[in-house]
């Protein structure tokens, strides 16, 4: 696996091999039961990003394995999110902005795809819910109508499993074809998440879906990011370092647009390798 992290003379040294344990994260740090061995589903090699003439990213390489949950973490303005929209060339909505480097899907370079396509394998959810002005089913249904080739029973079939697949339908089975708008915002946030994955994409992407969202709302997603794992590759942008170490199975530091630590999560928490990290994650900082 691919790990970068800053290397100019002004980088704080190495963490010396003995030191002081460092405390733990309050809640429970997840222990992934998925193979070590699963290959890489995403790669990103050597990434610069600009916005205008600002450098947002500094040489970002970073590996996701396949049906594993890889969490970005880091103070307000690294680059996590950044680096999250560079996976399906969200940032290319942005005008000014730059990328050079390799972001690699299955082996294939992204930017010899078609970006519908790409988007379509590579889904996304954001720090805010967006629904639709539409009725629950047509939220979910929209991908799919606009995808074409289905039929409407194929179409209430996929909707179903969706919603299912979100933990969201008992919830709404009853009332789907009223207003999304009218859902809690947990709610709102789970649909978002079944009209994602309604076109059955292979990576999905959450920047920070949590962050708007009440601890039992919160509770939900999380348990719901483990199940989608095994059936989907998750990369989840989050300011919550007590959530990265409960959903993921590998975690990224970013600090002033550098990865400056990628690896499992239990070690990134547990025993980190550098001291940044280590005074991140302590509350020394961020």
């Amino acid at each position: 696996m691919t790990t970068s992290a800053a290397g100019d003379a002004t980088r704080t040294p190495d963490v010396a091999t003995v030191r002081s344990p460092v405390p733990e994260v309050h809640g429970t740090t997840h222990t992934t039961t998925r193979s070590p061995d699963a290959p890489e589903k995403m790669q990103a090699k050597a990434v610069d990003f600009w916005y205008g003439r600002a450098q947002a990213l500094f040489d970002v390489s970073m590996s996701m394995r396949s049906s594993h949950v890889t969490a970005c973490i880091g103070p307000s303005g690294c680059g996590k999110s950044t680096f999250l929209r560079a996976l399906n060339r969200m940032y290319e909505t942005v005008p000014g902005t730059k990328l050079t480097g390799q972001i690699l899907l299955d082996g294939d370079d992204i930017f010899g795809l078609d970006v519908t396509a790409l988007r379509r394998r590579v889904g996304m959810v954001f720090q805010k819910s967006n629904p639709f002005p539409k009725s629950i089913f047509e939220n979910v249904a929209y991908g799919l109508r606009v995808n074409g080739g289905l039929s409407r029973p194929q179409i209430a079939e996929q909707v179903e499993r969706s919603l299912v697949r979100s933990a969201l339908w008992d919830e709404v089975k009853h009332k789907l074809h009223q207003s999304a708008l009218g859902l809690s915002g947990g709610q709102q946030q789970r649909l978002c998440i079944a009209r994602a994955l309604a076109v059955d994409p292979e990576v999905l992407l959450l920047d920070e879906p949590c962050s708007a969202l009440d601890p039992i709302a919160t509770a939900k997603i999380e348990e719901l990011l483990l199940t989608l794992a095994d059936s989907c590759t998750i990369v989840i942008v989050t300011h919550n370092m007590q959530q990265a170490a409960r959903v993921s199975d590998y975690t990224g530091f970013f600090l002033m647009g550098r990865l400056v630590e990628f690896g499992r999560t239990d070690k990134i928490f547990q025993n980190p390798a550098r001291k940044e990290t280590e005074d991140y994650i302590t509350g020394r900082f961020g």
